[in-house]
């Protein structure tokens, strides 16, 4: 089985993607982000983004129930639903879910982050928390009867409230639990870069222990993916490609080995 992780940005070529898409024969399941989406529908509403810094120096974005409200109808609404509908022309019977419909992902919200304004340090709590449980009875019901799984974010916590989480880390669990033995990630750069000011610096090869060195040598957004990145070959992974999908084709050259190739 495949993974395919979509990203949210706006230069992301999802038109490319559903293309190449139609072509692999391997059963595959799509996650994807909406993130600059997000950002601009928040912007509309008067409701721009608000970053958060915990103490041990990984970001992730505050949701309070407007910015859930918000990220419900990027994420789950307007993008899942055309790409559902990309995939449809291509010939791909997909469905989409987010992580509310049908308990597709459960969690575990986060009782509290504790953060860094200045000198002062802040205890906060948020409508966010970590993927535990995937039902895999509902994605192996689909996959089984011809269908493609498109997900992604809200999920339910464990009052059956939903939460934002993120999408690194319900493909992290998607992996363990589905047996997915690759994953290819497609991002707005070349690959996992040397040095993220100079875009052609792509790591073409990079051994899965080097990877908590790497996680020592970045900060925010960057620090939380790569340590995603670890844990997915700690839950079996195999191989995960991280590649272009700004690229006329971004899956066939993921798959022709384009972008960084960490085993």
């Amino acid at each position: 089985m495949i993974i395919i992780k979509i990203g949210g940005g706006k230069s992301i070529n999802i038109k490319g993607i559903i293309k190449d898409i139609a072509d692999i024969e391997e059963s595959y399941v799509i996650v994807h982000g909406a993130n600059a989406l997000r950002d601009e529908l928040a912007e509309k509403l008067d409701k721009p983004k608000k970053v958060i810094t915990s103490i041990s120096g990984y970001s992730s974005v505050f949701s309070d129930e407007e910015a859930l409200d918000i990220m419900m109808m990027a994420y789950s609404g307007l993008k899942n639903k055309r790409i559902v509908e990309l995939c449809q022309q291509h010939g791909i019977n997909a469905v989409g879910l987010s992580g509310v419909d049908g308990k597709a992902v459960l969690g575990k919200r986060n009782q509290r982050i504790r953060v860094k304004e200045g000198e002062k340090l802040r205890i906060i709590r948020d409508f966010s928390g970590k993927p535990k449980s995937i039902n895999v009875e509902l994605l192996n019901l689909l996959l089984s009867n011809g269908y493609v799984p498109v997900l992604t974010v809200p999920i339910l916590d464990e009052n059956n409230i939903a939460i934002n989480s993120e999408n690194d880390d319900i493909v992290r669990l998607l992996s363990k639990k589905m047996g997915a033995k690759t994953i290819i990630q497609l991002i707005e750069a070349k690959g996992f870069l040397e040095n993220s000011n100079e875009p052609d610096s792509v790591i073409k090869k990079l051994d899965s222990k080097e990877l908590e060195k790497k996680e020592n040598q970045v900060e925010g957004r960057m620090k939380r993916k790569v340590l995603a990145l670890r844990k997915l070959f700690e839950n079996g992974a195999a191989k995960v490609i991280i590649s272009d999908g700004r690229a006329e084709n971004p899956i066939k050259d993921a798959l022709a080995g384009k972008g960084t190739v960490i085993s």
